[in-house]
């Protein structure tokens, strides 16, 4: 999942649960300009940011690093 996705599904649970920005800053710890700025595709948060805002809106993240090339490079070697 790419990062605007996983900033989109953040601002659509926000709102679905009817959390404002200014309270869902209040509760992470996350500064209100970085989430306008998310929420405007803008920044670069860390995984941390995310995890925070993730965490009190009631989201799982899993994150899944898959690098196919290698795989088979691997496997490859090993013949």
């Amino acid at each position: 999942m790419h990062l605007n996705n996983i900033v989109e599904t953040l601002k659509k649970r926000r709102i679905r649960l009817q959390v404002t920005q200014e309270t869902l800053a209040l509760l992470t710890g996350v500064s209100l300009r970085t989430i306008k700025q998310l929420e405007a595709g803008k920044g670069n948060p860390t995984l941390e940011t995310i995890q925070k805002l993730a965490d009190v809106l009631g989201l799982e993240l899993q994150l899944e690093i898959k690098n196919t090339s290698i795989e088979n490079e691997v496997d490859n070697d090993s013949l």
